[in-house]
């Protein structure tokens, strides 16, 4: 996942650009719910990048742990079920609600896949404990970077349904 770039064309460089928010207050409704749905829509995809990369963690970590327990916990592969549909994982990411699909999941997973590839990955079993640790150190430096960039689009967003929020209040006091 690449940083933000000033004048760049992907919908992330769009959303954080520092003129996303300006002119709010000429904006008609219709243009802060489209600027919204756009910013949504990028938090969406983040959040989903940041979920590839948390399994691939979660996966890396099983492995370590079944290493301290002396090998007589069961392999990854007898785990993989248990390990990506851990709960505590799932409800501490985010209390948002977020009812948009991915868009562009095959890229999505194509970044993944090159920090998967890029830390040798492929298979945790046959990485050494050095290389594991250093794995789960991209890996989790690459989470952080995805957390962080959808933070920053969160405050977009909440930016953009305050506004809208505020515009609707506005406009019902006008009705009564």
């Amino acid at each position: 996942m690449t940083a933000p770039m000033s004048g760049g064309r992907r919908r992330i460089d769009r959303v954080l650009a520092s003129d996303f928010l300006a002119d709010l207050d000429d904006a008609d409704l219709e243009t802060l719910r489209e600027l919204r749905g756009e910013a949504e829509q990028e938090e969406v995809d983040l959040s989903y990048v940041r979920r590839l990369i948390q399994g691939r963690i979660d996966i890396a970590e099983a492995e370590r742990h079944r290493r301290v327990t002396g090998g007589n916990a069961p392999s990854i592969i007898d785990q993989l079920a248990s390990i990506l549909s851990d709960e505590s994982a799932a409800t501490a990411s985010s209390s948002r609600h977020l009812s948009a699909e991915p868009s562009r999941v095959d890229e999505h997973r194509r970044v993944v896949e090159r920090v998967i590839s890029d830390v040798r990955m492929s298979d945790v079993s046959e990485l050494s404990d050095d290389q594991l640790d250093g794995a789960l150190r991209v890996l989790r430096q690459h989470e952080q970077r995805v957390s962080d960039l959808r933070r920053q689009v969160q405050t977009v967003v909440d930016s953009l349904s305050g506004e809208v929020g505020r515009r609707m209040a506005a406009a019902a006091d006008v009705v009564f």
